[in-house]
């Protein structure tokens, strides 16, 4: 069984971000992955603002990594980039931490101005943790409906969006299992 680790860096929840990111990881679990869920708000803040790299609960995101097939990071788009409180959590992991994973990189934001915050800030962070981003996914927050949270997308077309773009991450991790001598030429 393969496993995705997906991290939510969404200082809120529930938020719109959060709630596509349990949908997606409820339609991965029926496809048969084994999903581990972080959360940045449930990691202990001193661990974070206190660059404290040894915590367990640091640790264990790293041990989850560590044993992923694949990777998926979502963040609602502040400032035209991600979140403070996911920069917090992605800087305390090494160098290398996705290691030539497939990493599906998701924003949330208020327009479509925002559109391109998975190409200038999501994805050089992927290539920098030596992860191979895929194409990534953007949607407008008015577009997420947060009275359902068992299907919070609202519009047909971004629900295609986000089929097509897990279909790509299980291809790459499928690749990459049948493959693993490709590991890291993408980087």
């Amino acid at each position: 069984m393969s496993k995705i680790v997906i991290i939510s860096g969404s200082p809120l929840t529930p938020s719109r971000t959060d709630l596509v990111l349990r949908h997606v990881e409820s339609l991965l679990q029926k496809k048969g992955f084994s999903i581990a869920y972080v959360s940045v708000p449930d990691l202990p803040p001193a661990d974070l603002i206190g660059a404290r790299f040894n915590s367990p609960a640091i640790q264990e995101v790293i041990n989850h990594i560590k044993s992923a097939d694949g990777i998926i990071i979502g963040s609602p788009v502040y400032k035209a980039s991600y979140t403070g409180v996911l920069k917090s959590l992605l800087d305390l992991l090494p160098e290398d931490s996705f290691n030539g994973l497939p990493v599906l990189p998701f924003m949330v934001g208020g327009s479509k101005a925002h559109l391109l915050a998975v190409e200038f800030s999501l994805k050089p962070l992927i290539y920098n943790l030596k992860g191979i981003p895929t194409q990534g996914i953007y949607f407008v927050d008015s577009l997420i409906d947060k009275n359902n949270p068992d299907n919070p997308i609202a519009e047909v077309d971004c629900e295609l969006r986000l089929q097509r773009q897990l279909n790509e991450l299980i291809d790459a991790i499928e690749t990459r299992k049948r493959s693993p001598e490709l590991v890291g030429s993408f980087v």
